[in-house]
């Protein structure tokens, strides 16, 4: 029997770094906000006495990876089974459309929604695996949340589902189709001070009110905030572009996705994301237009 699982991407709506941990790691306040650009994958389960796992990669980012034990859907589904003890043949197919380098998450989606399906054909606890899911990589326990919209604290690995009212905007989100390192934009990064770390804090709070109130657009616009946008801008010139490129077609609420480098904007309406995408599309670049992903629908 064949099972298929949709990988929804995400973007961050607010992110701020508030600290560094003696191993090096950054610690963030940020609002991840899934979509409903993402990959679907597939899998096939036979009994075998040995584990046995393959990976057929297709779509239009699929040639970019690589389909060997190296990638995470094949690091998630051996960490599964040797979690529980199990052995079988498991022949997954993924259909990649969520570019890599994006800061979309859409390797960290795929790790996830991997460990989700296997739970599914083995009715196993999926919480018995959010340790699992933490070592794969830091934005994939997002993944293991059905919330649309969730605050990550620590290393974005301590997650509180933000609940959410009215009519949910459109994005439209622009590939500049140039990687970026998220350990050397890290590695470049000098703290904030104490004082706008608090007052960046109070700003996620305001942000965080205006989505579970339902406030329309107009009132996220102001509190829409990235940290790193000007450092990866500065350094990135088609990241800067697609950033000008977007204000100069009249959006308001823009912004970088984590660490880069696909940037977007926010829209009331779907006909209002599709002209801005019209407006924006370029050669050298991929343009995407989705609604925000909520599960089920």
């Amino acid at each position: 029997m064949i099972y298929t699982r949709f990988c929804p991407a995400k973007v961050n709506l607010f992110l701020e770094v508030t600290g560094k941990r003696p191993n090096g790691y950054h610690e963030l306040a940020t609002l991840f906000a899934k979509i409903k650009l993402g990959d679907t994958l597939t899998v096939a389960v036979q009994p075998a006495d040995k584990t046995e796992i393959s990976l057929t990669l297709a779509g239009p980012v699929g040639k970019r990876l690589r389909a060997d034990e190296t990638n995470l859907v094949c690091r998630a589904a051996r960490g599964f089974l040797e979690h529980f003890g199990l052995t079988a043949r498991l022949n997954f197919k993924l259909q990649k459309r969520v570019p890599t380098g994006a800061g979309l998450g859409g390797g960290s989606s795929d790790a996830a929604n991997t460990l989700r399906v296997l739970c599914d054909i083995f009715h196993k606890d999926i919480s018995e695996l959010l340790p699992l899911a933490t070592q794969l990589g830091a934005d994939v326990p997002l993944f293991m949340y059905d919330d649309t919209f969730l605050l990550g604290e620590g290393i974005g690995e301590k997650l509180t589902p933000i609940s959410f009212n009215g009519q949910l905007p459109w994005l439209v989100l622009i590939y500049p189709n140039a990687f970026i390192s998220t350990k050397m934009v890290f590695g470049n990064f000098q703290l904030p001070n104490p004082t706008e770390i608090q007052a960046n804090t109070t700003r996620l709070e305001q942000l965080l009110s205006c989505i579970k109130e339902g406030n329309k657009l107009d009132a996220w616009t102001p509190l829409l905030f990235n940290r790193l946008e000007s450092g990866v801008s500065s350094i990135s010139a088609p990241v800067k572009q697609a950033l000008n490129d977007l204000r100069s077609a009249g959006a308001k609420a823009v912004l970088m996705s984590g660490s880069g480098s696909t940037v977007f904007a926010l829209t009331e309406t779907e006909d209002e994301a599709q002209q801005l995408s019209r407006e924006v599309c370029a050669y050298g670049r991929t343009v995407f237009c989705t609604p925000f992903y909520t599960s089920g629908k």
